[in-house]
């Protein structure tokens, strides 16, 4: 299938991994890429030594196209944005603010620049600041989240900008691939079905989570005070809601969520840990290799796209 995402990023298929914080390391990003699709290390609040060191192995593991995802807020992002130059990345996708500061030196480098976005009012500054695709993510997804459903999003970011949209939020399989490509996008992106894929480093525990999981097993804290991140329901989240509803200073609430993600992901922690996930966790049933996840979704969105 031949997009101008697949023709901007050559790759293979036009499905990104998502830059994921703590999952999104040189395993499963190689693998994806190995696989067609495009794997993204995800630099989350990492210090930029470890990003460097990832990207390292990534270029060790395999010779395909693949990106980092860097969240502006970190502390560290203008290194780590010239560690992308000085490593050659050809892709980068950003999140948690404006990456304007470091467009001049990207697109001097020739490196691909795709801002992750939850309103058409971004997605319109990103192509004007000179995006070459846009993410367009649903408040489905996991992890940190916006207002608007990938289905009311995506075809309004479409009919908003000229570059490509890559849809992201509440897709895990053929079905929601070729639904994202009706409402006018012409790429996916997925995260929490390669959560649970054999090349992830999650912790067991994490997976099993995500497995078990049902329709209505997600929840979203921070609400109250414009911080939305959607996770497993759990102990963590039961006592953070509870405390929200309360009216709890938001750096109270912070200290409750300090390290959560780590802790599910490295230590397998579920109960008081962070488990993101999006709505779209109920679909997963099974850990399977990247190239089989790749493959499966590819099949069924063609058959389904060809009816």
């Amino acid at each position: 299938m031949k997009t101008r995402i697949t023709d901007i990023f050559n790759i293979e298929y036009p499905i990104f991994q998502g830059g994921m914080a703590w999952v999104a390391e040189h395993n499963l990003a190689a693998a994806v890429s190995e696989a067609g699709g495009l794997g993204i290390i995800g630099a989350g609040g990492a210090p930029a030594a470890f990003v460097r060191e990832q990207i390292q192995k990534v270029k060790a593991a395999t010779d395909k196209p693949f990106g980092v995802n860097v969240m502006l807020m970190n502390p560290e992002a203008d290194e780590i944005a010239q560690i992308i130059v000085e490593e050659q990345v050809k892709v980068v996708t950003t999140g948690a603010g404006n990456p304007a500061k470091y467009m001049e030196q990207w697109k001097a480098a020739g490196v691909k620049v795709v801002p992750v976005v939850a309103s058409v009012a971004m997605a319109r500054m990103m192509e004007r600041g000179g995006a070459d695709a846009i993410i367009a993510e649903g408040m489905e997804s996991g992890g940190h989240i916006g207002s608007a459903t990938t289905m009311t999003l995506v075809p309004q970011v479409v009919d908003a900008v000229a570059i490509p949209v890559v849809a992201a939020g509440g897709i895990a399989d053929g079905r929601g691939f070729a639904a994202a490509f009706m409402l006018g996008a012409e790429g996916v992106q997925i995260g929490t079905r390669f959560v649970v894929a054999t090349e992830s480093i999650v912790h067991e525990n994490y997976k099993a989570m995500l497995i078990k999981a049902k329709d209505i097993d997600s929840t979203v804290t921070g609400m109250s005070h414009g911080h939305p991140i959607r996770s497993i329901r759990n102990k963590m989240t039961r006592e953070y809601l509870r405390l929200e509803k309360e009216g709890t200073d938001f750096m109270e609430l912070e200290k409750l969520t300090l390290g959560g993600l780590r802790k599910a992901v490295m230590e397998g922690d579920v109960v008081n840990g962070s488990v993101m996930a999006g709505q779209i966790a109920g679909l997963i049933k099974k850990e399977q290799p990247c190239k089989e996840i790749i493959t499966e979704i590819m099949q069924e969105a063609q058959n389904l796209l060809g009816k």
